[in-house]
């Protein structure tokens, strides 16, 4: 897997952590402010995330998940620390905007998970066989009938059964060698 200019940097010095923050700590940031609601602790999940990635740079493998996965995943991980830690220490919470605070309780979680799901969803559909991923998209996310769609393709309603159940076991599989549990 690579990044959208072919490169994946080393995170391994300081070079890499700096081309890769290049590359996506602007998303990162993005991401969560989103969750967060609050650009002071979405720096500061930032900056963690790719200490993070610098620090466990041995962990992360091409082959299975894109590093900007990776780095969400680490984002993803991190942002709900901070808002795990800003619950321990309640006078902390004083310091800061609290109804800031308490949107990003409730927000991080749901939202955080729901981009996450769908980045992960994605790459591990495009890890499947045409065939397979035609038949998921148009039978289980665009929710089509099956004769509808096995007589656009031309094939009997068995095998697009067929392709169905192959295409949600090889989905499986690739979600479990990314490390996702479903």
């Amino acid at each position: 897997m690579s990044d959208p200019d072919g490169a994946v940097p080393s995170l391994e010095d300081e070079d890499g952590v700096l081309a890769a923050y290049r590359q996506h700590g602007a998303e990162v940031y993005r991401f969560a402010l989103r969750g967060l609601g609050d650009p002071g602790a979405a720096q500061d999940v930032t900056q963690e995330t790719f200490v993070k990635a610098w620090r466990n740079a041995a962990r992360y493998d091409p082959e299975t998940a894109s590093l900007r996965v990776w780095l969400f995943g680490i984002a993803r991980n991190t942002m709900i620390d901070h808002v795990r830690a800003s619950r321990a220490r309640p006078w902390h919470t004083s310091l800061v905007d609290p109804p800031g605070m308490e949107s990003a309780a409730g927000s991080v979680e749901d939202h955080a998970d729901t981009v996450l799901d769908g980045w992960l969803v994605e790459e591990g559909m495009r890890r499947l066989a045409p065939h397979h991923r035609e038949a998921l998209v148009q039978t289980h996310l665009l929710g089509r009938p099956y004769d509808e769609v096995a007589a656009e393709l031309s094939i009997p309603v068995g095998t697009l059964r067929s392709r169905v159940f192959y295409a949600m076991r090889a989905l499986r599989s690739a979600m479990d060698e990314m490390g996702v549990s479903l």
